[in-house]
């Protein structure tokens, strides 16, 4: 397994940051800028960090991108808060509520769990064959 990690500033510098470094890794590891891969696991990336900035408060998260043997493409984003995430349905008219949707759509699988002192969600991509480093 492979695997990248960072700590971001808990506002919206921070989320594009993160987006911007999860293309800059994948790039390194054979998934090119603009690729379907990299632009949706930066999609989720970004939405999970934005869900970090409005949901918790302190002055950071931590991100963490891995890939493992089966190319299986792992974004976990750590925050202090305590409170699980909850999908819920959009209100009409307003622009929140759907990054988890956004998140389910995009990902292979998601979930979240406790990590003290706060929790980790977490989201994977299978890699399509066709975007799989070359010898893979």
């Amino acid at each position: 397994m492979t695997d990248f990690s960072m700590r971001f500033t808990l506002t919206p510098r921070g989320a594009r940051l993160a987006r911007h470094l999860v293309a800059d890794q994948l790039e390194k590891w054979g998934y090119p800028f603009g690729g379907v891969t990299s632009e949706t696991l930066s999609l989720i990336t970004s939405e999970l960090a934005t869900n970090a900035i409005r949901h918790t408060s302190g002055d950071d998260f931590h991100l963490r991108l891995t890939t493992g043997a089966d190319h299986t493409l792992r974004v976990e984003v750590t925050d202090g808060s305590a409170q699980l995430p909850v999908k819920a349905a959009p209100t009409p008219g307003t622009e929140s509520s759907r990054g988890l949707l956004i998140v389910e759509a995009l990902a292979t699988r998601w979930g979240c769990h406790d990590s003290a002192p706060g929790k980790t969600v977490w989201a994977e991509l299978s890699a399509p064959e066709n975007q799989k480093p070359p010898g893979a």
